[in-house]
């Protein structure tokens, strides 16, 4: 992956800039060179959804969205969605704050382009430009996870410190990640690296299970900008993650470490409505 694509012609909805160069390559991949793209959604909704024909709304952003959910064009093509979420909370971002984070995964990068085409996609997606005001999303390929420290086994949510309880259930959180100076996504610069291994430690203990980290190929839609990974980690509650970012261990090889390592970050607080992650990077 390089920024290259941050410079290439862009055009597209209102909701967002389309990538032009990544879509043609999406399009006019080879089969024999083709395969799965997890299809990583960051979403937010106007306060009430605007129709671009002039009808009077008075539902929300949000609400128009949930119409325009194109499972039957989705399946379709032989897609699905694996990850959905509300957020909770925004801990680090831009001026943007983000309302609801999802993952759909596509049997190929063609499959993502023919779907924009089918009859069905395109009479729903009226209440898609309705109800978002604006939307990142990356093309992502599952990273190779880094192994637990030596002497450290999951450990069961019963016996967790902060267990999820019917008021804390369980939350993902969410890491959208630009490194500085880094030509290949799936490649972890040495002072992540260095901070991942002494955090593991700290959130191991709490129960932390990875969902999935994808290297990002390209933004599809966005600003322009370019990432280089999109991390989901799940914690039993949302108790177990403060405890995780308070400790002192970890505070300090997150400023040791990776706050060297990140140019540009988004990390959100995410309440899963829908999670099948793991078994979509099996099947």
């Amino acid at each position: 992956m390089s920024d290259a694509s941050a410079d290439s012609e862009r055009s597209g909805p209102r909701y967002g800039t389309v990538n032009t160069a990544y879509g043609m390559k999406m399009a006019t991949t080879p089969p024999e060179g083709d395969g799965p793209v997890w299809m990583v959604n960051l979403m937010k909704y106007r306060e009430v959804a605007d129709y671009a024909d002039g009808r009077e709304s008075t539902i929300s952003g949000r609400e128009a969205d949930d119409i325009y959910t194109p499972l039957d064009s989705l399946a379709a093509v032989g897609a699905a969605p694996v990850f959905a979420g509300d957020v909770d909370q925004q801990l680090l971002g831009d001026e943007t704050v983000w309302d609801r984070v999802a993952i759909v995964k596509y049997p190929t990068r063609k499959a993502f382009i023919d779907m924009q085409s089918l009859p069905s996609f395109q009479e729903s997606h009226k209440h898609k430009d309705a109800g978002m005001d604006f939307t990142i999303v990356m093309g992502g390929q599952p990273m190779t996870m880094p192994p637990a420290p030596a002497g450290f086994e999951p450990t069961d949510w019963s016996d967790v410190p902060h267990p999820p309880t019917d008021d804390d259930g369980p939350v993902m959180v969410v890491h959208i990640l630009r490194f500085h100076d880094v030509a290949d996504a799936h490649k972890t610069p040495d002072h992540m690296q260095q901070y991942q291994s002494k955090a593991a430690r700290v959130a191991l203990g709490h129960g932390v299970q990875i969902g999935a980290w994808f290297a990002v190929e390209d933004t599809i839609l966005g600003d322009g900008r370019v990432w280089h990974q999109a991390r989901f980690n799940l914690f039993p509650s949302k108790a177990a993650f403060m405890a995780v970012v308070m400790d002192p261990a970890r505070l300090t090889a997150q400023k040791d470490h990776r706050e060297t390592a990140i140019a540009d970050t988004y990390t959100m607080i995410v309440r899963p409505t829908l999670n099948t992650l793991a078994a979509s990077l099996t099947s």
